[in-house]
Parts: C-alpha cells; sequence; structure tokens
C-alpha cells in the first residue's frame, strides 16, 4: 500500500469506515476531519501485505493538535479506502507511538 493511494482516495472521496472503526473512532473522540487529517500527513508504520483479509496498512498521523494516531487501512475491490480501526497508540501495546512492545498483538 502506498500513501499516493491513500490520498488519492481520501481527495476523491473513495474512503469510508468500518462499523468497527466508526465505532472506535466514535469511542476515542476521533472526528472525520482529524481521521483524513492524519492519513493525507501520515507514513505507513507497518505493511500487511499477506493479511488474509486482505492487504492493508498501519498507518502512523499526527492530529492538528499534535495527538499520535494509528488507522489500519485497506483498499476494497472496488478501490474505496477502509478504515478498518483507528486508535491511539498507547501502553500496554505501544512503547512509543512507532514501538510496539515485544508479544502485544493490533488494538
Amino acid at each position: 500500500m502506498l500513501l499516493s493511494d491513500i490520498a488519492q482516495a481520501l481527495s476523491s472521496d473513495r474512503w469510508a469506515l468500518t462499523t468497527h472503526a466508526r465505532e472506535r473512532a466514535g469511542r476515542r473522540r476521533i472526528g472525520n476531519q482529524e481521521l483524513m487529517e492524519i492519513l493525507a500527513n501520515g507514513e505507513i508504520l507497518e505493511d500487511y501485505p499477506d493479511d488474509p483479509r486482505g492487504p492493508s496498512a498501519l498507518v502512523l498521523g499526527h492530529s492538528n493538535v499534535g495527538r499520535p494516531l494509528h488507522a489500519v487501512c485497506a483498499f476494497d475491490p472496488s478501490g474505496t479506502l477502509l478504515v478498518i480501526t483507528v486508535y491511539e497508540p498507547e501502553r500496554p501495546r505501544w512503547r512509543d507511538e512507532r514501538t510496539r512492545n515485544p508479544g502485544e498483538e493490533d488494538a
């Protein structure tokens, strides 16, 4: 997955949140504008080309208030960017926004 593909999907309004991502974003008070901002200006932290659900990636971005956020994204067969989940990287899973603690799985 390429950041340029993510940016293109965002700019052409070809993106959506899964039900899971919508629930997580609501619970974590992450709005659509903030999510779009971190995806458009983020970096791919982890790439999952062999994910059984289809190739996906973990994107790290910072909102305009400096809050680090992670979003796991994939493209569906139609080319729509799907946000699978979104969260703040926190202990115990994450040592810091870039470093996963050993033995910890995705949030």
